[in-house]
This record gives structure tokens, sequence and C-alpha cells, in this order.
């Protein structure tokens, strides 16, 4: 056992570090706080609307800094960065227990935001590209689906202790604080090293440099990149569907609890089951884009998506409203996780696969502003809309409606041709 694993191929051993970190930050930041809304509307005396502005928050300011982010990637390395990240991160995430009001949970989100442009996705996709090339599509996969792992697990982890009398959301979030330090801090500053080249190994374990075909291997270059339609598509695709994906998962455990007729316990379960299957999705159409074309996978996914957005609703007596079938909101969860698992992965790959390395960290970057901006937008309108309306009912079904919206942009993504590249 310890010789196979003495000679088992490093870059596994990076892909798994960065599984972790990402497995936590995204999670941490994002899934588990949605989750806490319903608790720490009681602590603070806030509304759907002031609560979700935490979150908001995060993802609209990681959004602004994640250009800035993708060009110090570009500078400095993707490593570095990521190293300072989380340190980043675990400082906010141990001070997070101690918030006193809500404006203190603001100014953490905005910490949380700094932190999360540069432990994130980003640096963690372009680490794990340069140790693969041939399983990339399914490293990827794995990679993404940490988040939506951690979403399925960590709020399962910590529920009996948020909803225990004597304990409370604090002790559940403190606990987790200390876990990242160990699973996460460690990892990224022990054995994630940028490239197989700086231990003298080749991508895949080869024991030669690879001969990639069908690759852009310098990249497109930004400017091309800029003018081409392509990147406008995936970006706007992509936002539209951040905007549907965060915009419904952060309501959703509101909405489980005070329409659907759930307790706190079965909201917690539902929202567990969503990124349980957004897991499977993640990895499952990550390798299956190693098959056939990534934009194909793209499109299957993103209407898997908008097919779970429509489960929520039912037509009764020539109107439509929600379903009180809770075996249909059971298959909602799981065709809406999948959508979002698959989709996730791909808005990464897709980049990857059509601009190639060379300026990959300013192109995510980008991406990642615009998708960043839809998700805010999608937190923010949503919980502003229920307020106004009263019911989640409009909220969700603009959620339906941008998604569509979405899958156009995403059909007219095709392969992009400059000057410097000849046809495959």
């Amino acid at each position: 056992m310890k010789s196979k694993l003495k000679n088992l191929f490093h870059g596994w051993y990076v892909a798994m570090g960065c599984c972790l970190i990402y497995f936590f930050v995204n999670s941490m930041t994002i899934f588990v706080p949605q989750t806490l809304f319903p608790r720490l509307m009681e602590e603070f005396s806030v509304n759907e609307a002031e609560i979700s502005l935490t979150v908001a928050r995060t993802l609209l300011f990681a959004a602004i800094f994640s250009p800035i982010s993708g060009i110090l990637i570009d500078k400095y390395g993707a490593v570095k960065v990521l190293k300072v990240g989380v340190i980043i991160m675990g400082l906010t995430y141990s001070f997070y227990p101690f918030a006193t009001s809500i404006d203190t949970l603001y100014r953490l989100h905005f910490l949380m935001a700094i932190g999360l442009v540069c432990s994130g996705l980003g640096p963690s996709v372009i680490i794990v590209s340069n140790w693969f090339n041939e399983h990339r599509g399914k490293v990827v996969g794995m990679l993404v689906a940490g988040s939506s792992l951690g979403g399925a697990t960590l709020p399962l982890l910590i529920s009996p202790i948020v909803n225990a009398p004597d304990w409370g959301w604090r002790w559940g979030y403190g606990i987790l604080a200390i876990l990242f330090w160990i699973f996460a801090v460690i990892p990224a500053y022990t054995f994630i090293r940028p490239n197989p080249q700086s231990m003298g190994l080749h991508p895949d374990g080869l024991d030669h440099e690879p001969k990639i075909e069908n690759e852009t291997s310098s990249g497109v270059s930004f400017i091309d990149a800029l003018k081409s339609r392509t990147l406008w598509c995936l970006g706007i695709g992509s936002a539209c569907l951040w905007f549907s994906i965060q915009g419904l998962n952060s309501q959703i455990t509101i909405f489980f609890e005070q329409e659907a007729g759930y307790t706190a316990q079965q909201a917690v379960i539902l929202f567990s089951t969503l990124f349980w299957f957004s897991f499977f999705g993640k990895f499952a159409f990550g390798a299956l884009s190693d098959k056939i074309p990534k934009q194909r996978v793209f499109l299957i996914t993103s209407c898997i998506l908008f097919i779970g957005s429509l489960l929520l609703f039912e037509i009764n007596n020539g109107q439509l409203s929600f379903t009180q079938n809770r075996a249909q909101l059971t298959i909602f969860t799981i065709l809406f996780g999948l959508g979002f698992g698959g989709s996730f992965s791909m808005i990464q790959l897709v980049a990857l696969e059509i601009f190639g390395k060379a300026y990959l960290g300013r192109i995510l970057g980008l991406i990642t502003l615009v998708d960043g901006m839809g998700a805010a937008l999608g937190t923010k309108l949503l919980s502003e809309l229920k307020i106004s309306t009263g019911s989640y009912f409009v909220p969700f079904a603009l959620v339906s409606l941008v998604t569509f919206f979405a899958i156009i942009n995403v059909f007219l993504i095709k392969p992009i041709q400059t000057k410097s590249q000849t046809p495959s």
C-alpha cells in the first residue's frame, strides 16, 4: 500500500488539496450562511432582504475584485494567490461566530469577497489544469463538485448544534472554522505545487511531455477574446445561470419553511439533497465532457436546470401556483441540483477549451465578474420581490424566465478562430 501511494502521481494530491480548499471556501462563504438565514433573521431582527445582503455583498465585491485577482494570478501565479486567500478566509471564519450585529456580518462578508477571489474556483481550476490534460474534465468536475459536497454535508453536520437551544449557530459555525484551518490551510502550505514541471514531472503522470491536439496551447489573446461574440455569450449566459442558481439557493430554505410547510430540519435536508445532486452533476457532466463537446454538455445542463425550476409550479383550475406536492418538490431538488452542478462545471471547462491558458486568469476573472454580478443581483432582487409581493411566486417565476434566456446565450457559444490559429 505504501509503495502504491509513493508511486501515485503528485497531481492527484494537488487535486485533492484544491478540492478540500474549495469544499470549505465556497460552502462556508455562501451555502452555510444561507441555511443559517432563518436563525440569523431571528437573532438580529432583520427581514429576508437585509439578511440576504450578507451573501449578496460577498458576491458583488467578489465580482468587482475578480479581474484584479485574474491579473495577480497571471503575474504571480495561482498558488501564491491561493495561499494569501486561505489565510484571509481562516481569519474571517474565525471571527464570524463572534458577530454582534448585522453590520458586523456585512463587514465580514466583504472580507470573504477578497478571500473568495484569491482562494476560490479560479486559482484552483488553473492549478489542476496545469497538472492534467487527458483527465482535465474529470478533475475539474471533481474540483467544482467539492463545493456542492460542502453544501450537502456541512449544513447537515452542524444542524443538530445550530438547532440545539444550548448551542446555536455560533457554535456550529465555529466548529467549521476550526476544521477549515486543519483541512484547507495546511494543504495550501504543504503539498500544492503550481505545475508538474516544478517537480520534474509531466502532466497526467506521463514520462514525457504530452502532445496536445485541438487545444490552443498558447491561448487566445485577451484582446481577441474581448472582441469575440463567444466570450460575451458565455459571460451573459453564465451570469443568467448564476442569477437563477444563487438567487434561488439563497431563498430556498426560507421558502421551504415559510411557504412549503417544512420544519427547519426538513428544510435543511432538502437543501442538502439539492447539493448532493449538484455534486453528482458536477462530477458526472465533467466526465461526460471528456467524451463529447463541452459546449453541447453545457447546453444540456442548462436545459435540465430550466426544467427543474419549472417543477416548483403546477396548474390548478387553470391557474399557475406553487406546488404543494412534496414528491414533486423532491424531484425539483434533484433536477435543479443536477443542472446547477453540470452548468457550474461547464462554465470553467468551456472557457478553458475555447480560450486556452495564456490569459486564462484574466478571462476567468472577467467571466467571474459578470457571474458575480448576476449572482448578487439574483440574491438581492429575489429577496426584495419576496418582501414587496409577500410570496416567492414572482421571484421564482423570474428564475425560470432568466434561465430560459441563459439557454439562448449558451446555444450561441461557438469556438473562435483568430489570425494566429489554424483550423482544427
